[in-house]
């Protein structure tokens, strides 16, 4: 790969990154951990990530079971739960914390469906975004006379089939979880 691409493919590599960090906290009817990620507790006064004064276990396939460390972080932990984006009213019976996920409705998979195409789309223009900058600079390098036009054909075609792996990818991962989300 040409060196003066490469930043531009860390910057596509992001983007899916980020895409998928994404698609973790989007719910598909089962309990999965990675929607705790984001949330973080007041801790002596220091917001903290959950995961760091609990500890956090999947029991059965639609319940998140959360033990805190110490008890008197269960009021805490209950409450940040319940001012998140989670829309599940957590449980607890002064040990633990238990947040039972309901099954998903057709509509509400539909939804979701949705969304992750939404998602999906805003990551392509985001990858569509870092080729037209790379398209510019190389152009740039050219006009300085850094480069050969026909070194700047070649890189131009390496950056466009760049592009095309990173929106294939984001494809497949966007297949992926619809077809995990719309799975009953």
């Amino acid at each position: 790969m040409n060196e003066k691409i490469k930043p531009f493919d860390e910057k596509m590599g992001k983007s899916l990154e980020a895409l998928r960090e994404e698609f973790s906290s989007i719910r598909a009817g089962r309990a999965n951990p990675h929607l705790l990620d984001k949330l973080r507790v007041d801790y002596y006064g220091t917001p903290s990530p959950l995961q760091s004064v609990a500890n956090i276990s999947v029991p059965e396939a639609r319940v998140i079971q959360i033990q805190p460390w110490e008890s008197k972080m269960i009021k805490e932990i209950e409450k940040t739960i319940l001012a998140s984006d989670l829309g599940i009213t957590p449980g607890n019976d002064g040990k633990v914390i238990r947040l039972v996920f309901p099954e998903l409705t057709e509509d509400r998979r539909k939804d979701l469906a949705k969304d992750v195409k939404k998602k999906a789309e805003n990551a392509k223009v985001a990858v569509r975004n870092i080729r037209r900058d790379a398209n510019d600079a190389i152009k740039k390098a050219a006009k300085a006379s850094e480069i050969s036009e026909d070194e700047q054909k070649t890189i131009e075609d390496e950056i466009q089939k760049m592009t095309d792996k990173y929106i294939e990818m984001i494809d497949k991962e966007t297949e992926s979880k619809s077809k995990e989300i719309m799975t009953v």
